[in-house]
C-alpha cells in the first residue's frame, strides 16, 4: 500500500517528541512541528478563500495561534491533529469575509458569467501548446464553483470530500455530531454536484461547456494568467496523491467521481514556506512568551 506524508497519518511518537521539544523551548523542534502542518493549512486556506497571498497570510495567523496555544494542549483530551485542526478550521470560519468571497453571489450568477465568456475553438496544435493554460482554466472554474457554497458548506466539503477526513474526526473538529457532519456534507455535495451536473462538461458530456473552448476567453477576461500560473506553479503533487484513500476506481460512487475532480487539483507549496516559519520563530514577543532558544 502506498504510504503518504498526509499530516493526519504522521506517527504519533514523532509528533509527541516534537511537541515535547517545542514546549521545552527547542526552536528546531517547534519549527519542524509547524512545517509538518503548514502546507496542509495553506491548501485548506487556499481552497477556502481562492487567493494565494491571502491564504499565506491566514496560514501565518494560524501558525501563530498554534504557537501561543500549544502549552494548553492536553494529549489526554484529544489527539494533537484534532486539536490543531480545530484551531485551523475555526480560525478560517471566523475570519472576515475575503475579497473573492464577495465576487460570486450564487451558482446562477457564476454560471451566467462563465456562459457569457466567449467560446473559441482550439486547433489540435493549440490544445497541445496551451495544455497548462487549459488546466488552469479548469481549476479556476471549479474553484469558482466551490466559492458559490456558503463558507461552512465549503469548509465541510473541503474536509470531507476533497481531503477525505472521515465524519468522526470531522465532527470532533467542528464540535458537531457525526450525523450532523454527514448531513451537512451531503447537503454541500448536493448543492455543488447538481449545478456541476447541469452546467459542467467535465461531469456531463451533454453539457456544451468545455475547458479548452473557454480558455482563451478566460485569459482575455483576466480570470487566467497566461504566464504566471496561479494553480500549477509551485506545487509538489496532486491532492489525490496526498490523500489517505485507496478506493478501487471501479467502486467509486457518483459523489466520489465529483470529489476526484477536485482531488486532481495541484497541492500547492506556499511560496514563502520556510521564511514564514522562521520569521515567526524570530519574533521577539513570541520568543519571550514561548521561551524558544
Amino acid at each position: 500500500m502506498k504510504t503518504t506524508s498526509y499530516p493526519l497519518s504522521a506517527p504519533i511518537h514523532e509528533e509527541a517528541e516534537l511537541i515535547e521539544r517545542a514546549l521545552s523551548g527547542d526552536r528546531e523542534g517547534l519549527s519542524l512541528l509547524l512545517k509538518r502542518h503548514q502546507t496542509f493549512i495553506f491548501n485548506v486556506a487556499l481552497k477556502m478563500i481562492n487567493n494565494v497571498e491571502d491564504a499565506e497570510d491566514v496560514t501565518q495567523e494560524v501558525l501563530i495561534k498554534i504557537i501561543t496555544n500549544l502549552a494548553r494542549y492536553d494529549p489526554q483530551k484529544a489527539k494533537f491533529t484534532t486539536w490543531l485542526y480545530k484551531i485551523v478550521f475555526n480560525h478560517i470560519l471566523n475570519i472576515k469575509k475575503q475579497k473573492y468571497e464577495y465576487l460570486v453571489a450564487d451558482f446562477e450568477q457564476f454560471f451566467e458569467a462563465i456562459e457569457s465568456s466567449p467560446v473559441q475553438d482550439l486547433s489540435e496544435e493549440e490544445e497541445r501548446e496551451m495544455k497548462l493554460q487549459i488546466e488552469e482554466s479548469k481549476v479556476a472554474c471549479m474553484q469558482g464553483m466551490l466559492m458559490c457554497l456558503s463558507r461552512e458548506q465549503r469548509l465541510i466539503y473541503i474536509i470531507g470530500s476533497i481531503f477525505e477526513i472521515d465524519h468522526i474526526l470531522g465532527s470532533e473538529i467542528l464540535n458537531i455530531t457525526p450525523d450532523t457532519f454527514r448531513q451537512r456534507l451531503s447537503r454541500s455535495k448536493k448543492d455543488l454536484h447538481s449545478w456541476m451536473h447541469n452546467r459542467c462538461g467535465l461531469v456531463n458530456t451533454s453539457n456544451s461547456c468545455r475547458c479548452p473552448k473557454k480558455t482563451k476567453g478566460f485569459i482575455e477576461r483576466g480570470w487566467v494568467d497566461e504566464k504566471a500560473q496561479k494553480w500549477h506553479g509551485n506545487y509538489s503533487q496532486r491532492i489525490k496523491e496526498y490523500s489517505e484513500s485507496h478506493l478501487n476506481e471501479a467502486l467509486l460512487t457518483i459523489d466520489d467521481l465529483y470529489a476526484r475532480l477536485y482531488q486532481g487539483h495541484p497541492y500547492k507549496i506556499p511560496k514563502q514556506r520556510a521564511e514564514v516559519v522562521e520569521s515567526i520563530l524570530h519574533d521577539k514577543r513570541l520568543q519571550e512568551m514561548f521561551g524558544t532558544k
